[in-house]
C-alpha cells in the first residue's frame, strides 16, 4: 500500500473520530487519522493537570492582554491561563457573525473530548420521535430500538458512572457505580421526591467516569479534568479509544493536518480521498482511501463538505437537498437559580466529585402542555462556600480573623437549565464571501451594548476574509425564536419555584446571554432522513450523493433534544463504522 493510501480516513480526533479511528481499525482497516491541530499526548502533555493556582503569575485567572486579544473566547469560562493553548485561538481561526454566536473550539489532538462536560445521557424515542408528532422540520429515519444495542457498546468501553432510575424519558446505561450525592443534595432529592412524587426527578448526574478500576483509568476525585487527567480519570480520545487503536497497529495519526476537501470521482460517485494543507509548511498533500469518517465538529465538517465537489454541485458535496449548512442546534443556558441551604454547618464533603446532580426533562410530557415545543433539564449541585470566606469587614487582622478563616462558609445549592432549540431551516451557516476592507470596527452585542472585540468593515472592493492559513472562513446566522425564548421564562420560573418549595432560603436567579453556541452541544447542518430530497446523509450517516463518505459528528443529528448529546454521537459513529466494514466486504463501496 502506497505511502499516501489507506483503507480509510477519518477526519478529526474528537469524540467521535476517536470511536471512528478506534473501530476501523480494530475492524482490520489500514487507517489514516487527520488532526487540524497540535498532538497533545496522554498523561505526558498533560502539563497542567497537577498545577495549582497559586503556580500562576494571575492565579490561573485572565488577564486584560488576553480578553483583547481572544474576543471570542472572553465570552465565557474558556478564557483562562491554564489551558488557553487547547483552545482554538481567535486571531488564527475567525468567524463572521450575522448574528451573535458564541464559538468555542478545541484545536489539538483529542479536540474537546479533553475539555467536554462529560455529562452522559441517552435518548428515548420520545426524542427520536417528537419531530415528526409536532411536524418540525423531518423525521428521524432511526428509533431507539436502532441505536440501543450500540449505546450499550460503547458505555461499557467509555464508563458511564450513574444511577438506575427506570425512566420513560431517560433510559438508563449501562453503568459504573453512581457518584454519591453530598449530605445536602441527598437532603434537598428526597424533599424533592416527597413533594413532585413521579412528575419530577432530581438525580445523580451521569458521567463518563470511571468510578471504579477499569482498564488501568479511574476517577482520583480531582475535578481538574479539562486540563488532562493523568488518571484517565474520564472519556477522552486519549485514554480511551487512540490507545485502542494504535494498539492494533493499523492506525496512522497525522496532526496539523487541515483537511480543505474531500476529493470526488464524478463518474463513480464516490469520494476517492482528501486534500490537506500541513499547518506548519502550508504544503498541500493528498491522500487517498476506500471510506472517509466526516468528524471535523459539526461546523468544521459543513466546511469541508462546502469546499468539496464544487464542479458539480456549487454549494459543495452533500448539497442537493439545500440543507448542508442549515438546521445549526445548540443547547440554550445561561438561566439558573440558586440560593442558600441552612443547618448543615457541621458538616463537608471529601474530595472534589467531577459531577453533579440533574433534573430530567418533565415539560410537554406525561400530559404537560405548554405554550412552546420540546422542554428542557438542569444540572446544578450543592456546596459549600470557600475557606476564608467568613472573614468579612467585621474581621481584617488578628485572632478573629484566624478564626474566622479556619472555617468553610454557608452552603448553598444552585442550578441551570439546559434548552433545545428547534432545527430551524434558516439558522445557518455558510462560507463567507463577503469582501472587506483593512479596516476594523467595535462589534457590540446589539441587545446588551457588550463589547465583542473587532471585526472587518465590508467593502465591496476589499477581500474575502480568511484565515491564518488564506482558507475562507464560516458565516453564522443562527439565533434563538420565540419558541425559545417562550421556553426560558419556564426554565427559571420553574427553576425558583422547585428551590423553594424543597427549602432552599434567599432564592434568586437570572436569564442572560441567551445566544447560541454557549452551550457547545453544536447539532445539525448535514442532517441524516429517510429522503434525499431532504436531508444530507441517510439512516447509517452515508452522504446522499457520496456513500462512501460517512460523517458521524454533530453534523447529522436531526433535532436536539435537551440532554448532553455526547453519547449519542458515540453510539452513531460505531453503528457507521460497523456498516462501513460490512459493506466494504459486500463490495458496495
Amino acid at each position: 500500500m502506497a505511502d499516501n493510501t489507506f483503507d480509510a480516513i477519518v477526519i478529526g480526533s474528537g469524540i467521535s473520530g476517536g470511536w471512528a479511528a478506534k473501530e476501523l481499525s480494530e475492524k482490520g482497516l489500514k487507517t489514516l487519522m487527520l488532526e487540524r491541530g497540535m498532538d497533545i499526548r496522554h498523561i505526558k502533555d498533560y502539563t497542567e493537570a497537577t498545577k495549582e493556582p497559586w503556580d500562576y503569575p494571575h492565579r490561573g485567572e485572565r488577564t486584560t492582554e488576553m480578553i483583547k486579544n481572544y474576543p471570542s473566547l472572553k465570552r465565557d469560562y474558556p478564557l483562562n491561563e491554564r489551558n488557553l493553548s487547547w483552545w482554538a485561538n481567535d486571531k488564527d481561526s475567525p468567524y463572521t457573525e450575522v448574528k451573535r454566536f458564541d464559538w468555542f473550539r478545541g484545536y489539538h489532538v483529542g479536540g474537546r473530548s479533553l475539555l467536554w462536560g462529560r455529562q452522559t445521557y441517552r435518548w428515548s424515542d420520545l426524542y427520536f420521535e417528537e419531530n415528526a408528532k409536532d411536524g418540525i422540520a423531518i423525521d428521524w429515519p432511526v428509533r431507539y430500538k436502532d441505536i440501543e444495542p450500540w449505546y450499550t457498546y460503547v458505555e461499557k468501553i467509555a464508563g458511564v458512572s450513574g444511577s438506575v432510575e427506570n425512566l420513560a424519558e431517560l433510559p438508563d446505561s449501562h453503568f459504573l457505580p453512581a457518584m454519591e450525592m453530598n449530605c445536602v443534595e441527598k437532603d434537598l432529592a428526597a424533599r424533592f421526591k416527597d413533594h413532585y412524587k413521579a412528575a419530577r426527578k432530581m438525580i445523580i448526574g451521569r458521567c463518563a467516569h470511571a468510578t471504579v478500576p477499569m482498564d488501568g483509568r479511574q476517577c482520583m476525585y480531582r475535578d481538574k479534568c479539562w486540563y488532562g487527567c493523568p488518571f484517565g480519570g474520564y472519556f477522552s480520545t486519549q485514554s480511551v479509544t487512540l490507545p485502542a487503536a494504535m494498539k492494533t497497529g493499523n492506525l496512522k495519526l497525522r496532526p496539523m493536518s487541515i483537511v480543505t476537501k474531500i476529493l470526488y470521482d464524478k463518474d463513480k460517485k464516490k469520494a476517492t480521498g482528501v486534500e490537506v494543507l500541513d499547518a506548519e509548511t502550508n504544503k498541500t498533500y493528498q491522500y487517498f482511501a476506500k471510506i472517509i469518517f466526516l468528524n471535523a465538529s459539526t461546523f468544521n465538517s459543513a466546511w469541508i463538505l462546502m469546499q468539496s465537489a464544487t464542479d458539480i454541485w456549487p454549494d459543495g458535496l452533500g448539497s442537493s437537498s439545500g440543507e448542508l449548512g442549515h438546521n445549526v442546534m445548540d443547547h440554550h443556558l445561561n438561566v439558573y437559580a440558586g440560593g442558600l441551604v441552612e443547618g448543615y454547618d457541621d458538616k463537608y464533603y471529601y474530595g472534589r466529585r467531577a459531577n453533579g446532580i440533574y433534573i430530567p426533562r418533565y415539560r410537554n410530557f406525561f400530559g404537560d402542555k405548554r405554550d412552546y415545543l420540546r422542554g428542557f433539564g438542569y444540572q446544578g449541585g450543592g456546596g459549600r462556600a470557600g475557606w476564608g470566606s467568613n472573614g468579612g469587614e467585621e474581621y481584617s487582622i488578628g485572632a478573629g480573623y484566624k478564626d474566622a478563616i479556619s472555617e468553610p462558609g454557608v452552603w448553598s445549592f444552585g442550578m441551570g437549565g439546559f434548552g433545545e432549540t428547534l432545527p430551524y431551516h434558516e439558522n445557518r451557516v455558510y462560507i463567507d464571501k463577503t469582501l472587506y476592507s483593512d479596516k476594523l470596527e467595535p462589534y457590540k452585542d446589539p441587545n446588551t451594548g457588550e463589547d465583542l472585540g473587532m471585526r472587518p468593515v465590508p467593502d465591496k472592493n476589499g477581500k474575502p476574509r480568511v484565515d491564518k492559513w488564506g482558507l475562507p472562513v464560516l458565516a453564522f446566522d443562527a439565533e434563538l425564536k420565540e419558541n425559545e425564548k417562550k421556553m426560558r421564562v419556564d426554565m427559571l420560573n420553574d427553576a425558583k419555584e422547585m428551590l423553594e418549595s424543597i427549602g432552599v432560603k434567599n432564592v434568586g436567579g437570572g436569564s442572560s446571554n441567551p445566544y447560541l453556541g454557549r452551550g457547545i452541544h453544536e447539532m445539525g447542518t448535514a442532517r441524516m432522513g429517510k429522503d434525499p430530497k431532504t436531508s444530507v446523509l441517510n439512516s447509517w450517516n452515508q452522504v446522499w450523493d457520496a456513500p462512501n463518505v460517512f460523517v458521524t459528528d454533530g453534523s447529522f443529528m436531526v433535532s436536539a433534544a435537551c440532554q448532553n448529546p455526547s453519547l449519542t454521537y458515540m453510539a452513531f459513529t460505531a453503528r457507521a463504522a460497523d456498516h462501513a466494514v460490512e459493506e466494504l466486504k459486500k463490495n458496495n463501496l
